[in-house]
């Protein structure tokens, strides 16, 4: 999958031509200043990605299973409680 780079300007001017090569499977690149801002892909590439995404991220029930098992014990911060008198 080969990608096109164009500057913000010229992908202003030439959208469609943006939207066309990318629907056809070609990421484009757009720079803003000389540097990447965005890459503009296929709807269905979008869909591949976040379905990727999801199946790599952790889900709630990994991080509390990734908890330390120790006895619970921890050491206390040494401080003065706080005065609860208005």
């Amino acid at each position: 999958m080969s990608s096109s780079t164009w500057s913000l300007q010229d992908a202003k001017n030439r959208f469609s031509a943006v939207v066309e090569a990318a629907s056809h499977g070609k990421p484009q690149v757009v720079t803003k200043h000389g540097k990447p801002a965005v890459v503009v892909v296929a709807v269905a590439e979008y869909a591949r990605l976040r379905h990727l995404e999801r199946l790599e991220a952790p889900t709630f029930t990994d991080h509390l299973l990734a908890m330390p098992t120790d006895d619970g014990a921890f050491d206390r911060l040494k401080g003065a409680l706080r005065d609860t008198d208005p």
